[in-house]
């Protein structure tokens, strides 16, 4: 792994039939010694439903459960294709029906709270669910209080964050569409730690590229909580290259935080953001507040004092329950960022530590990996990867391996990095849902 190129580990993780070999060990893929018990997951999205295929996979005779409220999900990662018109809302919705061809039970209701006690995961409509070992899977909530004026009622009503993909991302879609020649769009970004770093960015660039095609007297204002972002550098080298940016005539302007970029406020009614320094009023705003773990694992006593999940970081035990599991946003994994690929790739670790815990077995020694991808223009992609290690404790950086984009890609390179993208996305949905 140490010595892995860049270009290689874009033709694993980009490849058309690589997503799943790294991440996780396969030792005990070889075979089940009888190991059987209950897991129960909790959160169907890409940490839970991967997990609850990989412990399938790897010894069949364990009855795995997934609570899920939705019928559906809708990856987070991509969704920025939807809002700038590069595809359709279903190109990112997922089903459950080839989990459960596999065995895997998937029980559509609200987890409310996880008795570590008792051993059960309560719920709104079907009591309580006992299980041997839980894996939580819960993404992010939000820290509403952070921006006067806005709470879960507005985001769904009037001013959506779309930080969780669907109804909201179809809003704001619409929003776009109909907006005047000449509007403004505003993308209020949060502060860290997030889920998706890059996804304000790539978030801003699709929705200038829109505007660029359909609405050229428009712009993106970015107001950002940070002073500085994930692939800065790139992300800024492709707006100039594409949307002028730094120019009179930019399609974005990016405003950091030490120059007005932190919001205070929003006034729903006029479309007006608050800031500390200035406000500023627009045609459509999206409002991505700060974060923290995800409801249930507030009820459920698994989170520090900064709102996280902290836990074992070789099996993604709970630090506060036995048998309990974090995997995704809401644990505490640096250095890997917040992100679906890093929740796939925790989700396989984990699952290989509960089959092993069943079957009385020691964890096997594990490996993780990440990549996000950004598209600019259907014809510009970038990307940061990463490979990750397990030594003293803790998640580390492989030395030598991932890396950014290059900043002097050739356009050929840029092409190609949009088509690892889509592969990787078919790949990664395909691994976490089957089919």
């Amino acid at each position: 792994m140490s010595n892995i190129s860049r270009r290689s580990f874009l033709q694993i993780t980009g490849g058309a039939a690589a997503v799943g070999t790294l991440g996780f060990s396969p030792i005990i893929l070889a075979g089940s010694h009888g190991g059987a018990g209950n897991v129960v997951v909790v959160g169907g999205g890409m940490g839970g439903a991967t997990a609850a295929r990989y412990i399938k996979k790897m010894d069949p005779k364990i009855n795995v459960t997934i609570i899920e409220p939705n019928k559906h999900y809708y990856t987070c990662f991509t969704s920025n294709e939807v809002v700038g018109g590069m595809r359709g809302i279903d190109s990112i919705k997922f089903g459950y029906q080839h989990l459960e061809a596999m065995g895997i039970k998937v029980v559509q209701d609200i987890a409310t709270k996880i008795d570590a006690s008792a051993k059960k995961v309560m719920t709104k409509s079907n009591g309580g669910i006992a299980y041997d070992r839980c894996i939580v899977s819960p993404g992010v909530d939000f820290k509403w209080e952070t921006v006067e004026g806005y709470d879960a009622k507005v985001a769904a009503e009037k001013i959506p964050h779309a930080w969780k993909a669907g109804p909201q991302t179809v809003m704001l879609t619409k929003q776009l569409q109909a907006m005047k020649d000449g509007g403004t769009v505003i993308i209020a970004a949060p502060p860290n730690p997030f889920r998706c770093p890059p996804g304000p960015y790539d978030r801003a660039s699709l929705i200038a590229w829109y505007l660029k095609k359909n609405k050229p007297k428009s712009k993106v204002l970015i107001l950002d909580a940070k002073d500085k972002f994930s692939k800065q550098g790139l992300f800024t080298s492709a707006w100039k290259e594409h949307y002028g940016f730094g120019t009179d005539n930019s399609l974005i302007e990016w405003v950091k935080g030490a120059e007005g970029g932190i919001i205070e406020g929003v006034d729903a009614a006029t479309n007006t953001v608050i800031g500390g320094v200035d406000e500023y009023k627009a045609d459509v705003v999206n409002i991505i507040p700060a974060q923290k773990a995800g409801k249930i694992a507030f009820a459920s006593g698994l989170v520090n004092d900064k709102g996280w999940c902290p836990v074992d970081h070789k099996t993604f035990e709970s630090s506060k329950h036995k048998d309990v599991y974090v995997i995704g946003d809401s644990s505490v994994a640096a250095p890997m960022p917040k992100s679906g690929y890093a929740a796939n790739s925790q989700a396989k670790v984990c699952a290989a530590a509960v089959v092993a815990s069943l079957q009385g077995k020691e964890a096997p020694h594990p490996t993780y990996v990440n990549t996000c991808y950004s598209v600019i223009t259907p014809e510009h992609g970038i990307s940061v990867a990463m490979v990750y290690n397990y030594a003293n404790g803790k998640i580390g950086k492989v030395k030598g391996s991932g890396g950014l984009s290059p900043k002097d890609a050739s356009k050929d390179d840029r092409k190609r990095e949009v088509k690892y993208a889509h592969s990787w996305f078919n790949n990664i949905t395909k691994d976490a849902f089957g089919g």
